[in-house]
Formats: C-alpha cells, structure tokens, sequence
C-alpha cells in the first residue's frame, strides 16, 4: 500500500468515525415519547389519544380535550409532539389527554 493510498484510507475511517460519533450523540440527547407506561403518566391517566381515555375513571374528560389545547402546552413547530411542564424530558402527542388537562386561556 502506497503512502498516498494509506493516508485516504485513514483519513477516511476517521471522518466515518467522527460522523458515526456525532450521529450518535444526536440520538442521545433527543426526547423521548412519553407513554402510558410511565409513572406519572399513568397517575395522571395520559393517553397518546385523548379518544382512549378511560371515561368511568374521568368523567370529566371530553374528547374534544387534547394536550395541543392545554394551558401546560409549548408546541413544536411542524410537530404532533410537543412539550409539556407535568413531563419534563418527554415529548407528549398533541392528540394526547391527562387529567391535568386545563383549558387555555
């Protein structure tokens, strides 16, 4: 192997390795899906779909009632997830429901 062809092979295994490093830091510093599964979530009854909520336990709930139209809300532009101040963190669904759903002033 040629000095020539052994300095692109190397400096090619360490852009792939810098590129592999950085895609994998983006990956790592995403939020994840907040689910029903969590704790907290299951203590306030969130749903990924406010038409799954359970109607018996909340009775209150109405389906017109979904995370995008709640005071604890921060939208993400362009997205069907967004921010919530009860799941630091997590990205709720803009479709979702809990029951600390408020309505926006």
């Amino acid at each position: 192997m040629s000095n020539s062809n052994r300095r692109v092979f190397l400096m090619t295994v360490a852009a792939g390795t810098t590129a592999l490093a950085a895609t994998q830091r983006m990956a790592f510093a995403a939020e994840p899906d907040l689910t029903s599964a969590d704790p907290q979530a299951a203590a306030l009854g969130y749903v990924p779909d406010t038409t799954k909520a359970d109607q018996k336990k909340y009775p209150k709930h109405a389906t017109s009632q979904h995370c995008s139209d709640c005071a604890l809300h921060t939208p993400i532009a362009g997205s069907q997830m967004s921010h919530c101040s009860l799941f630091p963190g997590k990205l709720v669904h803009n479709n979702g429901w809990c029951s600390a759903w408020a309505k926006q002033a």
